[in-house]
């Protein structure tokens, strides 16, 4: 995994192979990245990253300025990787990692709600929590009013008839759903 753009663009971030991690290709992530480029400033945004794993996406948002981070995944493992490499690429000011079940965690209201909402579940997520994720992010206020939430999600799983579903983007074999 590499860091694709920011003030650590092209470090790679090695993880250790026992983690149960599908990390967002390089390909898929740059395409995401160029998309939120054209609607946000990042380094005034802050960010809720779901089923982070080791932290790619987190990362990738720290390394262009975004002011907070917040990475949720159920693996200590994941949890302990993404600690370590924050710290050790000085952004453990900016990622906060929180070890808790992704469903769970936003099945609750929301304190402050964030600017861009991203989740990448395991593939193999049933469609009935696809839609406990989804509706806990909508109807618990997580995100901030004119944010986006982003769904990485394989080709079974469709969400164009959500009334808050804005567009579908397709990179490879991954996914990309954005709501507002």
């Amino acid at each position: 995994m590499r860091i694709i753009s920011g003030s650590l663009k092209g470090k790679r971030i090695t993880a250790p192979t026992n983690l149960p991690v599908r990390p967002t290709t390089d390909f898929a992530k740059e395409a995401l990245f160029n998309i939120l480029n054209n609607q946000w400033y990042f380094d005034e945004i802050t960010v809720l990253d779901l089923f982070s794993g080791i932290g790619s996406i987190s990362l990738e948002f720290a390394s262009r300025g975004a002011k907070k981070v917040t990475s949720v995944d159920s693996f200590t493992g994941c949890i302990k990787f993404l600690d370590e490499t924050a710290k050790k690429l000085e952004l453990d000011n900016i990622i906060n990692t929180q070890k808790a079940d992704a469903i769970k965690y936003v099945a609750k209201k929301a304190i402050k709600g964030y600017d861009i909402v991203f989740a990448d579940p395991p593939y193999d997520l049933s469609a009935e929590d696809y839609e406990k994720l989804l509706n806990g992010i909508l109807e618990n206020e997580w995100l901030e009013e004119g944010g986006n939430f982003v769904l990485e999600h394989p080709d079974s799983i469709k969400f164009e008839n959500h009334p808050r579903f804005v567009q579908h983007k397709k990179y490879g074999n991954v996914h990309f759903s954005f709501f507002e």
